[in-house]
């Protein structure tokens, strides 16, 4: 089989990532929206602890049936299938869903019969008022989880076809659901009306994507004895394990942080912040290479493997360093621009902010994480990569116990347990890939530290300006001193010949020139 050209490649990767990216952006302004509405109306108290515990149910369900599957098993094996017969394609897509459809069906029907049996598992038996504000929130969740299935499976689809843009924008259209239900329903519904906007914010993902799927031929019921599905479901089972893992690792997360009071409100809202970069970079670099990844793995092109694997982290290494150093100067003032009115208070902001910092260790780790994992699924190894999730609750929980039983850091003992998985997760996966894809030569070490140098200069930058405009309005502070913290970096980048920078800005300058 012939490889795939190494330039064209590396571009088609770099234009998917800006597509997503875009789209990624769109969706953490929306959600820093949807996240402040829910400040504004709810602050730290019970009710958004109730609503994070009542949301971990359908979210397991939704990552153990659908988000674990796509990108270690549907988008390697559909892409395989996507240039070839249209008619073998969507009989393969067929299959799936039907599969999907009544796996999710029995979950959901199975998670609202026992709601008070799930919420008692994820709550300590003290907490009366949090389990029973809990308990109707997961039966109203669950219809939400076969409309985001319905989803996930079609963005499967569309990314096997090279098509990103329309599932670039689904969590755009969850977050506005989210928001409009909160708006329109609070008076009504109170902390339930978060529910109901999230029912709605499923409908709309799906419908976005309706025009992505014309000229579908799906029919449920047909294609279940292909052998691709045999395939995928072969790709998914070590997937289904670490999802289980990942399970169990929230469950003792959760139920430990339902001890502290407003602990889960208050970790709500600093990942949501961390969760910006996370999507905004490593997201966008891991969707974008793992089709190219997949075809290249599957010519069997080693060496083009390796480059756009090691492109791929570059980018990443480029991205997060600098968003991980501006979170830190300014997150104090970042909490309070997104947060801080209504019913949330400069207290909250400040509790918000320490367990912000608390998080940014294990940022840079989680970023690079997520291209590593999809190596793996390039290369139909699904296997690995979830038995490192068990390694890490192990990690999790080396530091969560000590922290919380001999120290008075109380949920932040958590939050630094949490960081320490997320390097522990991406050392161990760093290790075992770079056994089978070897990528030394390729100038990593060096991308790192001079990424780290060109961060630290931007980060002094960064503190200068905020103290110059510290008597300003914190819109035009953080404007000022963001937009400062960019231009410095773009010229430390340029200054220190970083060889990412290079190939980033080419590629855009040439996508904008044609």
């Amino acid at each position: 089989m012939r490889g795939t050209e190494p330039g064209g490649a590396l571009r088609g990767v770099a234009i998917a990532a800006v597509l997503i990216a875009l789209g990624n952006i769109a969706s953490r302004v929306v959600g820093f929206l949807r996240d402040s509405t829910i400040a504004f109306y709810f602050a730290r108290g019970v009710e958004v602890d109730a609503f994070q515990v009542a949301w971990t149910v359908p979210s397991t369900i939704y990552d153990l049936l659908i988000a674990g599957a796509v990108s270690a098993a549907l988008v390697p094996v559909f892409s395989s299938y996507a240039e070839g017969d249209h008619d073998e394609f969507w009989r393969v897509v067929s299959g799936v869903f039907t599969v999907a459809l009544a796996a999710l069906t029995a979950l959901t029907a199975l998670a609202v019969w026992q709601a008070p049996l799930v919420v008692a598992l994820l709550t300590r038996p003290e907490q009366t008022e949090l389990r029973v504000l809990a308990t109707p929130l997961v039966r109203l969740l669950m219809p939400a989880v076969l409309l985001m299935g319905l989803s996930g499976l079609a963005t499967a689809v569309l990314h096997a076809q090279q098509r990103f843009l329309l599932p670039a924008f689904v969590m755009v259209t969850f977050n506005v659901g989210m928001v409009a239900g909160i708006v329109l329903l609070h008076d009504r519904f109170g902390i339930n009306s978060l529910a109901f906007g999230a029912l709605l914010g499923a409908v709309g993902q799906v419908v976005l994507q309706i025009p992505g799927l014309r000229g579908a031929r799906l029919r449920l019921g047909s294609g279940l004895d292909h052998p691709a599905l045999r395939r995928i479901l072969r790709l998914y089972a070590p997937v289904a394990l670490g999802i289980g893992f990942s399970v169990l690792g929230t469950v003792i997360d959760r139920w430990l942080a339902s001890g502290y009071e407003a602990a889960l409100g208050t970790m709500r809202y600093a990942t949501t912040l961390i969760q910006f970069p996370l999507g905004l970079v490593a997201s966008a670099v891991a969707l974008a290479v793992l089709p190219t990844l997949a075809r290249q793995s599957e010519a069997q092109d080693e060496a083009s493997f390796q480059t756009t694997l090691a492109m791929g982290l570059k980018v990443v290494l480029l991205l997060i360093l600098p968003a991980t150093a501006g979170l830190l100067v300014l997150a104090e003032p970042l909490v309070a621009l997104t947060y801080e009115r209504g019913r949330f208070s400069a207290a909250d902001t400040a509790a918000t902010a320490i367990a912000l910092r608390f998080y940014l260790p294990g940022l840079p780790a989680a970023a690079l994480d997520q291209v590593l994992i999809f190596a793996f699924y390039a290369r139909k190894n699904t296997l690995t990569p979830n038995l490192i999730q068990g390694a890490a609750i192990g990690v999790y929980l080396l530091v969560a116990l000590p922290l919380i039983w001999f120290t008075d850091l109380g949920f932040l003992g958590l939050v630094l347990a949490n960081s320490a998985q997320w390097i522990g997760h991406a050392v161990i996966t760093w290790v075992l890939l770079t056994r089978s894809v070897p990528l030394r030569g390729l100038r990593l070490g060096e991308a790192t530290l001079k990424g780290l140098g060109a961060s630290g200069l931007m980060a002094a930058v960064v503190v200068a300006l905020a103290l110059l405009t510290a008597s300003l309005p914190l819109v035009v502070q953080i404007l000022v001193a963001g937009t400062g913290g960019i231009l410095s970096y773009f010229v430390f980048c340029l200054t220190f010949r970083i060889e990412a920078a290079g190939f980033f800005f080419q590629t855009l300058r040439s996508r904008v020139q044609r």
